[in-house]
């Protein structure tokens, strides 16, 4: 049986642009339009260089990728030992594999044929159409190290080689033959590049030297040298000026005039960390570049004096995130803060929404001056973050707070921009030499978006005015808390304020005057608080402690309503479903669970490949967002799908209950939602899936399951007719049709139509029984037709009508049909069908029906079994009713 979790299946991840190797640059002839690969894990993805839209995702591979090829048709990854090539950017047609004997790291593509090195020093040439394997070379790493691969231009079945000793060889692919061997430089070959003149090679070493080479000649015509370290990259310009670039591990690019032989400009942290490549696109003045710092970003060139400016990327975290949480109450946008300390924005509906707030700095002023080194000014990165729309197009709506930093910094999400305001704790605080130390350790706004408290690890709790700035006031006195604030949130009307702290205390303050509010008999907890989550809008808060316990405390009376257990890991983080019903949890021990409130039980538990160290639940519902170690990106699952659009079964999970592994999903929501469990599991789960059963008990009145279109209109019918009848009356076509029924013989003539039969007979007569009184038949029929149908049949029963052969028939089908209705609310099934179909029989009949002693006598039982059904019915309704206004108007 497969199975998974029961209500979050994989919908796409958010985030994942890049890694560390190079993109591959295609041209497609037929849309004259540039398209570019980026690998990502065990996957790569395909953008269109116009607007950085991603085209196609790949099908997985069996590992991750470790090089990337492509020609005019295919893409070729390397994974392992194996080669793959890929159609449509997507599906796999071609497999080489049994040659490498360690992993392959170099791919070259020349034509029809597919050229791979792995890590041993051996050389593949294969046929790219027959998978066939062509030549092989094998070179001694210790004196000739495959490092780089190129084809010089108009060297038909040449391809150059460097090596990470520094020499270059030339080699005939075809002939097998070696042609040159060039001494190098005493530096690695890093990168090698066509330049646009022929026979001149632009060659990058480990020392940071650029040389360009006339490999005909041998003989270097150009020597540059970079202080970032060892040349990543290279590209040349054409489009015009000579301007070639190089790329350094340190995210800084260099561009160079070829004809004066000078830097003309440089390109300072054009990426967060080493440039894995760039290209110049053929005669456009356009710079595409990745980095390992999972950024893709496009640079035009249209300022005097070659400074490059960035016209669009694509990019997410460098560094895994740590906290993500939505952002407004349209659930779309989720804000992220990463390790790499920088705070971003992804959108759930189209990547175009995307946005990046940047990295804090520590001074605005500062960064303007000069002298100062880039990582000096930035800001650690963000430990928690709270935000609130409600006016941030007025001010700032987003609190940060950085790492061992004593101030809390503001950001302005419309502006997508480090705010104006630097919340630091009180100035007579500060001059306490005790707590000269102490950090932010916890945040929340309110809901009107004009206050935010802060809590230090001083045990202090703060209040400040986001609009200006200004510190309000604080609890407690002197301290909230003795020792460290963990947790701090506001109810929705600003009435009360929740805080919990390393003292195993949840304390309870008036918001106005910041007095004590605890209640009678406080909760006990047992072990010190983590973290604490509050539902608005019931007065929910729950608690993760060090113990490993979730708590639920109502607020209103200050009571411990629920306990769980059942994590064997630190408990990252907590989330509540919309309406409250559900808490969800993420531990260190890699699994997502989901408790139900009202039922006390944990109904849902799915184990993630790495842990997850946050989560967020829509304010609408529909998506689950996550976080995971070592992971750039954030992924989504989907909630309402299986929740709302399919039997979903919240059965109690039992105590010892095993959770499968979930692959997480990637851009296109290929991830693995479920999985094939064996023979013990599927008798376990079987309890689960179960078949509807048309009516549970005798005693209960059950509807029919058609839709109400099929039987709601059928009294007035005749009514809806008339409304829907056409305004204007048909008209004549204006020629008879071209072809029309002929008769065969010496002198043709039109055929003419058959005479219509005196006596119809009803569909509904054929599928009646009356001898064995079996309804299962015309029943069956009737809720299979519509209404208009319906109606036509039950006309068709009239005596008048010669419905059946005999008149007598015909009044026994009305009594049949009276009796059919009779046995229906015996069985009390299909009860508001049967209502709609006796009010259109007694409609049609009524006068035939009162002349018949027989059908009179079934009205009468039919009469009595009604009012018996309708008087249990309304005690029913009137006990609901009675219950919801009570509920409604009585003070609890």
């Amino acid at each position: 049986m497969v199975t998974g979790s029961s209500l979050f299946s994989g919908f796409r991840a958010l985030g994942l642009y890049s890694n560390h190797l190079p993109h591959v640059l295609r041209y497609h002839a037929r849309h004259r339009e540039f398209y570019v690969t980026t690998a990502v894990g065990n996957r790569f993805h395909t953008y269109n260089v116009k607007k950085l839209g991603i085209i196609a995702v790949s099908n997985a591979l069996p590992g991750d990728i470790s090089c990337l090829a492509a020609d005019r048709m295919l893409v070729f990854a390397a994974v392992g030992r194996d080669v793959y090539a890929f159609a449509r950017n997507k599906e796999i047609v071609h497999h080489y594999s049994h040659a490498h004997a360690s992993d392959v790291h170099l791919l070259l593509v020349l034509g029809d044929t597919l050229v791979s090195a792995d890590h041993d020093g051996l050389l593949v040439v294969w046929d790219v159409p027959t998978q066939e394997e062509y030549l092989r070379l094998t070179f001694d790493p210790a004196t000739f190290d495959l490092s780089a691969l190129a084809h010089p231009s108009t060297y038909l079945n040449k391809v150059l080689l460097g090596s990470s000793q520094g020499a270059l060889q030339l080699w005939n692919l075809k002939t097998n033959k070696l042609l040159y061997t060039f001494q190098g430089w005493s530096s690695g070959v890093t990168a090698l590049q066509q330049s646009p003149a022929v026979d001149v090679m632009g060659v990058g070493l480990s020392s940071g030297r650029i040389l360009l080479h006339d490999i005909r000649a041998d003989k270097t015509l150009m020597s540059f040298s970079q202080d970032w370290g060892p040349v990543t990259t290279l590209s040349f310009r054409t489009d015009g000026p000579p301007i070639m670039a190089a790329g350094g591990p340190g995210g800084h690019m260099a561009f160079w005039d070829l004809e004066s032989r000078r830097l003309v400009t440089q390109l300072r942290h054009a990426h967060r960390s080493a440039v894995a490549g760039a290209t110049f696109l053929p005669s456009q003045q356009l710079l595409l570049t990745n980095g390992a710092d999972n950024a893709l970003k496009v640079w035009v060139f249209e300022q005097e004096g070659g400074v490059a400016r960035l016209l669009r990327s694509r990019q997410g975290h460098s560094a895994p995130p740590t906290t993500i949480r939505h952002h407004g109450n349209a659930g779309r946008d989720i804000l992220s803060a990463g390790q790499d300390g920088t705070l971003q924005s992804f959108s759930s509906v189209h990547e175009r929404f995307n946005k990046s707030l940047g990295h804090g700095s520590a001074n605005k002023k500062m960064t303007k001056k000069k002298g100062l080194k880039f990582e000096e000014i930035l800001l650690p990165p963000i430990t928690c973050f709270s935000s609130e729309s409600a006016r941030e197009g007025d001010w700032d709506g987003v609190v940060a707070l950085h790492r061992g930093e004593a101030a809390a910094r503001t950001w302005n999400y419309q502006r997508c921009t480090m705010g104006k305001h630097r919340l630091a704790p009180p100035a007579d605080r500060l001059d306490n030499a005790r707590l000269s130390n102490v950090h932010t350790t916890a945040v929340d706004i309110t809901s009107c978006g004009n206050f935010v408290l802060i809590g230090w690890s001083s045990g202090h709790l703060d209040v400040y005015n986001l609009q200006s700035g200004i510190h309000r006031g604080h609890y407690g006195n002197p301290t909230a808390h003795v020792g460290a604030v963990r947790g701090v949130c506001v109810d929705g009307l600003n009435q009360r304020v929740f805080s919990v702290g390393a003292d195993c205390l949840l304390r309870a303050w008036r918001f106005k005057t910041r007095s004590h509010d605890d209640p009678a008999h406080p909760p006990k907890l047992d072990s010190a608080p983590s973290m604490l989550r509050l539902h608005r809008d019931s007065g929910m808060l729950a608690l993760a402690l060090d113990d490993l316990t979730l708590v639920v405390i109502d607020t209103e009376t200050g009571r411990v309503v629920r306990k769980f257990l059942g994590h064997s890991g630190k408990i990252n983080d907590l989330t509540f479903s919309p309406d409250g019903r559900w808490l969800i949890s993420a531990s260190m021990d890699c699994t997502i669970r989901t408790w139900d409130l009202p039922s006390g039980c944990m109904v849902d538990c799915f184990l993630c490949e790495t842990a997850a160290v946050s989560v967020s639940l829509s304010p609408i519902g529909d998506f689950l967002s996550s976080a995971h170690v070592d992971s750039l990106g954030i992924y989504l699952w989907s909630v309402s799908n299986k929740s709302i659009y399919s039997l979903v079964s919240l059965r109690p999970l039992p105590a010892d209950y095993q959770p499968v592994t979930v692959s997480l999903p990637d851009e296109e929501g290929h991830g693995e939602s479920c999985v094939t469990l064996g023979d013990e599991d599927e008798d376990q789960m079987a309890s689960a899936c179960w078949d509807s059963q048309e009516q549970l008990e005798r005693h209960l009145v059950t509807m029919t399951s058609l839709p109400e279109s099929r039987w709601r209109n059928l009294f007035n019918l005749d009514v809806v007719k008339r409304r829907n009848q056409p305004q204007q009356p048909p008209q004549r076509p204006a020629a008879a049709p071209y072809f029309l029924p002929t008769v065969s013989g010496l002198q043709p003539s039109f055929q003419t139509p058959e005479a219509p039969v005196n006596q119809v007979l009803s569909y509904y007569y054929h599928s009646w029984n009356i001898v064995t009184a079996s309804y299962v038949a015309p029943l069956a029929l009737l809720k299979s037709l519509g209404p208009s149908a319906v109606d036509l049949e039950l006309r068709g029963l009239s005596p008048d009508l010669g419905s059946s052969p005999q008149p007598s028939s015909a009044s026994q089908l009305l009594v049949a049909f009276l009796q059919m209705l009779e046995a229906m609310l015996e069985e009390r099934r299909d009860f508001d069908l049967a209502q709609a179909y006796l009010a259109l029989l007694l409609k049609l009949y009524l006068r035939p029906l009162s002349a018949d002693p027989l059908a009179v006598a079934t009205l009468q039982r039919l009469l009595g079994r009604l009012e018996t059904i309708w008087a249990e019915l309304r005690v029913s309704f009137d006990q609901s009713l009675c219950l919801l206004t009570y509920t409604k108007t009585a003070l609890l």
